[in-house]
């Protein structure tokens, strides 16, 4: 190896398979490495320390290798300072640019450590003045300064706590076998704590919400005050206010469970009718839409991003339609954001899941297993999925946040 640096990671190396993932890094980028110093914890408790120097053919590998296992906290022991480079090119960044993670990161400038602002994976790292945050690339634009080495920046990866040794049942993060109740508390005790410290709770949803016949639990949480936010797309507004008009979800009347007659236009006609209106909120203050989760949104002065797809229909006045704008109305809404729950939508749970910091605790509830899991594959690390039905996961939530709720059920 022509080229080397010297790293340390600190933390539950061996119980958490931690080492071993840096490691199989380390050779699947073509990388060597020596171990140097090996400091194992003696209980179980303690933390354990590894030094080691790694190498690459060449300085742009050495510094792609730096990044990558930098995600997992392996820090350079000698930090440096950052290699900064001037955009040339609007929506184009620098020849090895530094590509961001969500995890808490510093960089050192002038010889202090700065905290990176609004932490976001796939970004750059935009230098102005003293400050740095994270960019994306679509908005990055000639002239600007973003940081294109591993030098200089530190990242902090989540703290993993040790589990108890020995065999047992449903230990996964993922099972659809734990018990509800304990789950929907957990949750719902989530929402609390962030409401109790003065911060928001973002909810993402699916039609799924509307389908399950959920929509009324989901009003209650709104008018409880644990829904501050929400990412959607077309179709679950469009549902909620096709139930709202006319009692169907997708042409399937939610309180027989059946299809009505000419129930397939219900949604187009909902769509048309607050097309008629200029927005949601312009149908709700004319009493056009009297019921529903947007209604309860805009009647609470609430947020709501909907994002669009090529598949929908409409859509509704307010989706956008430029996925750009929507990603950044998006970004928009999650300064104050203390927790966020994702129910039945993997797409939207992925994109939100993509602008998240890993500070902010994450749960996805999905009847489809693949979808609590891809939130964690694609690098949100504090996700935690929940297998099960969301209407009734819902309709629980709804109890526990909302006394009147409960008495009603």
């Amino acid at each position: 190896m022509q080229v080397t640096e010297t790293v340390e990671i600190t933390g539950h190396l061996m119980d958490s398979g931690l080492l071993s993932r840096v490691l199989d890094d380390i050779r699947g980028y073509g990388g060597e490495y020596t171990l140097d110093k090996f400091d194992l914890g003696y209980d179980k408790d303690d933390p354990s320390t590894v030094r080691m120097t790694v190498g690459a053919e060449d300085e742009e590998s050495l510094q792609r290798l730096l990044m990558r296992i930098q995600t997992k906290g392996a820090n350079l022991v000698d930090p440096g300072t950052p290699e900064i480079t001037e955009v040339s090119q609007d929506g184009v960044f620098p020849d090895g640019f530094y590509s961001t993670t969500n995890l808490p990161t510093s960089v050192r400038l002038g010889g202090h450590w700065v905290t990176v602002q609004n932490p976001e994976m796939d970004c750059g790292l935009l230098v102005e003045g003293d400050a740095v945050r994270t960019i994306p690339m679509s908005e990055v634009r000639a002239g600007m300064r973003i940081i294109s080495s591993a030098q200089g920046v530190r990242v902090t990866p989540p703290i993993v706590t040790s589990t108890e040794d020995g065999f047992g049942f449903m230990e996964s993060d993922v099972s659809s076998e734990k018990p509800q109740r304990v789950l929907v508390k957990q949750v719902a005790d989530g929402m609390r704590e962030a409401k109790a410290n003065g911060q928001k709770v973002l909810w993402v949803g699916g039609p799924g919400i509307v389908h399950t016949g959920a929509a009324p639990a989901m009003v209650a949480i709104v008018e409880a005050g644990y829904v501050d936010v929400l990412f959607a797309g077309n179709a679950l507004a469009t549902h909620d206010i096709e139930s709202s008009l006319y009692g169907t979800s997708l042409g399937v009347d939610l309180a027989r469970g059946r299809g009505v007659e000419h129930g397939h236009e219900h949604h187009i006609r909902a769509i048309n009718t607050i097309r008629k209106a200029g927005s949601i909120a312009a149908a709700v203050e004319q009493g056009v839409l009297t019921s529903g989760v947007m209604h309860a949104l805009v009647k609470h002065g609430k947020q709501f991003v909907l994002v669009g797809s090529v598949r929908d229909d409409g859509p509704l006045p307010d989706v956008y339609t430029d996925v750009l704008e929507g990603q950044r109305a998006m970004r928009a809404e999650l300064d104050g954001v203390g927790y966020c729950l994702m129910a039945a939508t993997m797409l939207h749970s992925v994109a939100t899941g993509n602008i998240l910091p890993a500070s902010i605790p994450l749960t996805c509830v999905d009847i489809n297993p693949a979808t609590v899991t891809k939130l964690a594959d694609r690098g949100s690390s504090q996700a935690r999925g929940i297998v099960t039905d969301v209407g009734l996961f819902v309709e629980h939530l709804a109890r526990e946040l909302s006394p009147t709720y409960a008495d009603m059920k």
